[in-house]
């Protein structure tokens, strides 16, 4: 097993906890199943609770993450012992030729002498166990060694600093699979000065539902245009939710204090008159503010207030294109392993 591996099963023996909305979901899947039985009212009821758990999901992505990753007490981890053959079962089968005394059936029957033999016999065959047991557990130590080697290896380099290793690091744990399973993909960074950035091309508008769905006093569907205020407001919901995420997932892989995240999303480029991924929000996430933040009870958007960001919004119109944070500004020196 490469250290990737080993990363992925080390995350996976330490589950994060499962959001309410997520398992409100699981419930809902399995109910689909039940949906063309439903009476139409019950059709109604449930088509409302798939579209609020569908919007509670996309607002409380900021409320999950991965476990911490303790890259200093993976880089101090003993190195495992070789193990030494020990023979155990040679000696045995030496000492029970050693202190063989024939009994009074061998002397009567003679039948010391093909006891003696089958009893030097064992001896060899005992040595061929004691080889074959050593090898297998040297085979075992020799991938063992190598795993903790690696993991050594990029535990150092990761607190160091090192740009490549971030980058492997973040691609090992594959902590953004259920953003990308919403149409957002994420471009990583690491500039010089060792500040990582996640450019997140989010595409929001095409995740947030373009009607609003309730019941009515009689228990019927109703289904009505999204207002534009209330769309640009749980797309901006969306979007700050998502860059929060990312940041807590970057700052739960590295030990690094801050990274940045930019959210991209399809605007106007007026210089160009054409429609292209551009800036629409941008943070610099430390790990203290974070640390300090109820995550269960904030609003995505509000909390952004907390740290150094970039954004234009307003209700009638949404998102404008924003530049950028630079980075560099952000830069510190790195620690390392003392």
């Amino acid at each position: 097993m490469s250290w990737k591996g080993t990363m992925r099963s080390l995350q996976a023996s330490a589950r994060r906890a499962e959001r309410n909305a997520h398992r409100r979901q699981r419930e809902l899947e399995r109910r689909q199943q039940e949906f063309a039985k439903m009476e139409a009212l019950e059709q109604a009821a449930y088509e409302v609770e798939v579209y609020e758990n569908h919007i509670d999901i996309l607002l409380s992505m900021h409320k999950e993450c991965a476990e911490p990753v303790k890259w200093k007490k993976i880089f101090s981890k003993p190195e495992p012992k070789q193990p030494l053959k020990s023979g155990a079962l040679e000696q045995a089968a030496m000492h029970a030729s050693a202190t063989y005394r024939p009994n009074f059936f061998a002397r009567l029957f003679k039948l010391e002498k093909r006891q003696r033999e089958v009893l030097l016999a064992k001896i060899a065959s005992a040595a061929a166990e004691d080889e074959k047991v050593f090898q297998a557990e040297f085979e075992e130590w020799r991938t063992t060694h190598s795993d903790w080697a690696e993991e050594r290896d990029i535990a150092l380099r990761i607190l160091d600093g090192d740009r490549q290793a971030k980058l492997d690091a973040i691609e090992a744990f594959e902590s953004f699979e259920e953003i990308s399973h919403l149409g957002s993909s994420i471009q990583m960074i690491v500039h010089e000065g060792g500040v990582l950035e996640a450019k997140l091309a989010i595409h929001g508008s095409h995740v947030i539902p373009t009607e609003i769905k309730s019941l009515l006093k009689s228990g019927k569907l109703s289904t009505k245009a999204m207002p534009a205020g209330r769309f640009n407001e749980l797309h901006q919901d969306y979007v700050c939710s998502c860059a929060l995420r990312v940041g807590r997932e970057l700052l739960a892989i590295l030990p690094d204090d801050l990274v940045v995240v930019t959210a991209m999303d399809t605007l106007l480029n007026s210089s160009t008159g054409h429609m292209e991924d551009q800036p629409i929000l941008s943070v610099a996430f430390s790990r203290a503010t974070v640390e300090r933040l109820n995550l269960e009870a904030i609003d995505p958007s509000d909390a952004m207030k907390n740290f150094v960001h970039n954004m234009s919004f307003k209700k009638g119109s949404g998102f404008a294109v924003v530049t950028a944070l630079d980075p560099q500004r952000f830069a510190v020196p790195v620690s390392g392993v003392s």
